[in-house]
């Protein structure tokens, strides 16, 4: 059989029940065909932040080890120096060497270089085609950083719109590659920024979700739930967390008008992602490269709680592109969530805040930057009519971003190089996802995170977690993933066998205690 074309699709700060297929609101029936079609993952993780996610997804190492072990700041230290290591081989330089077209449109964020030098940039590290931002969070109307290869340049047209861009490019690319390279496989890495910040969605968009989220996060909440369990992706017997306790029940609300708008904004993000999707596969059906293409859906992180205010302001204007103070046509963009000024349109800059990424993340707890299940539980599509027979299945087995490489360098039958470029490559990480088509069990027997002094280790039922600063927690995944009974103080023996495993990968991984971190940075500062 010919090798097999793969695309992966990584969405930004969306939470674990929002899509349709995954027992939330949102419209999506084209990653709800992809679901209905093929697998359901109920236990894939990432790392809890953006850049982190995305070094791990595309080097099949843990963050830390492809120096992305916090954000894009170079701290000069090994592990942190927010830069892709050249001891790392991406899965596009791996799949080139198996005689695949390699492609790319969206978001890349893994690099602190934005302007150059362009040693990590895509192209540098394995795509023949790149269409995006070098960034991360960007204006939908006017992204910063906009790049074609290693050009940078400005939106094109009145109506652009940055999701629409992404997936425009990603159907272009196709297209091209069938027609100049038939007989070649290609792999695509599909970027999406929706949903994360600022707000802007469609006027039409946000009109499908009027009225849909007036009900309030209390009763949405308990209405996600009930569809994940009988899907099957929640256990009847896991407690649903309690609401944040910064977040008062709906009834007691303010601004309830402008709440909702928030949430129905966010919805329209993921609405238009899915509709691009939908030109993405419908591309692939034109181009007859349907039967034969695996393709993978997945989410960065958890829902994003985090409110913007003034400092959103001092940072659009610093890092967004100049003018960007202002709309296309001249008006006055107005920066943070201000409840007197509803979110939506090119004015506005605002986020959907701690009560929806509550929801977004139901039934679990916390969000983005930590490592219980609400920041590190994504949603993963698996879709691929000659290599996965099952069709509508869930699948349970515990898996993490490093895995997503072993399994396209599996199917493709590509060895992972123990060189590149001159450069000896660091082991990986990862084990092939391949055997859990078939629901047999996954080989990867321990998980681990760690961001920002949030750490986590995961052995079979067993999750141990911390809170930064606070102390360890124990769970039992299979009686109560949504982490509400903490277990530790009964299994003294169990904490420590997690601890050690912890530790030794820990000091493999070289990560520095989030003190000390924080600690050197205050240091380089004052000098």
């Amino acid at each position: 059989m010919k090798k097999p074309n793969i695309i992966l699709i990584l969405n930004d700060d969306m939470g674990f029940s929002d899509l349709g297929c995954y027992g939330g609101e949102v419209i999506t029936p084209n990653l709800d065909s992809l679901a209905a079609n093929g697998l359901r993952y109920t236990q894939f993780y990432n790392t809890a932040r953006c850049c982190p996610s995305r070094a791990s997804l595309l080097t099949g190492l843990h963050p830390h080890q492809a120096d992305v072990g916090h954000m894009m700041k170079d701290d000069g230290i090994d592990g942190y120096l927010g830069d892709l290591n050249p001891d790392t081989v991406t899965i596009a330089e791996a799949l080139k060497l198996g005689g695949y077209g390699t492609y790319m449109s969206g978001k890349w964020h893994v690099t602190s270089f934005f302007d150059g030098p362009k040693h990590n940039w895509p192209c540098q590290r394995g795509f023949d085609d790149y269409y995006g931002i070098i960034t991360g969070a960007a204006n939908y109307y006017y992204p910063r950083t906009l790049t074609r290869n290693n050009k940078r340049i400005e939106p094109e047209g009145e109506d652009y719109f940055f999701t629409d861009a992404i997936s425009n490019e990603a159907v272009r690319q196709i297209r091209t590659h069938t027609e100049n390279h038939p007989d070649k496989p290609f792999f695509q890495y599909v970027a999406y920024t929706a949903p994360h910040w600022p707000l802007h969605a469609h006027p039409e968009d946000i009109a499908k979700y009027k009225g849909r989220y007036d009900a309030g996060w209390d009763q949405l909440r308990q209405e996600r739930l009930q569809r994940m369990v009988e899907m099957g992706i929640i256990h009847k017997n896991w407690e649903l967390t309690k609401r944040d306790s910064d977040v008062p029940r709906w009834e007691d609300a303010d601004n309830k008008e402008w709440q909702a708008r928030r949430m129905e904004t966010y919805a329209a993000q993921i609405d238009r992602m899915d509709q691009g999707i939908g030109r993405i596969l419908k591309t692939l059906k034109d181009t007859g490269q349907w039967e034969n293409t695996l393709i993978i859906f997945l989410a960065d992180n958890g829902g994003c709680a985090e409110e913007l205010d003034e400092w959103t302001h001092r940072w659009a204007l610093e890092l967004e592109p100049t003018g960007t103070a202002h709309t296309r046509d001249g008006r006055e963009v107005q920066y943070g969530n201000d409840p007197n000024v509803m979110p939506g349109g090119e004015e506005t800059y605002q986020s959907y805040g701690v009560p929806w990424a509550n929801v977004s993340n139901t039934p679990f707890r916390l969000y983005k930057h930590w490592v219980h299940e609400g920041g590190i539980s994504t949603p993963f599509i698996a879709h691929w009519p000659v290599g996965i027979s099952a069709k509508n299945e869930l699948r349970h087995q515990p898996a993490q971003l490093p895995d997503i490489m072993a399994t396209f360098l599996d199917i493709a039958k590509v060895e992972y190089p123990s060189s590149y470029n001159g450069h000896e490559i660091k082991p990986a990480e990862g084990f092939s996802m391949t055997p859990t088509f078939i629901n047999k069990p996954h080989d990867r027997k321990v998980l681990y995170w760690e961001h920002e002094g949030n750490k986590a280790v995961r052995k079979g039922k067993w999750k141990l977690v911390r809170k930064y600063p606070g102390d360890w927690e124990l769970y039992d995944m299979e009686t109560g993933r949504t982490e509400v009974k903490d277990v530790s103080n009964e299994h003294s023996a169990i904490v420590k066998e997690l601890v050690n495993l912890y530790e030794q990968w820990n000091d493999r991984c070289n990560i520095m205690p989030w003190a000390e971190l924080l600690e050197h940075r205050k240091h380089t500062q004052d000098k």
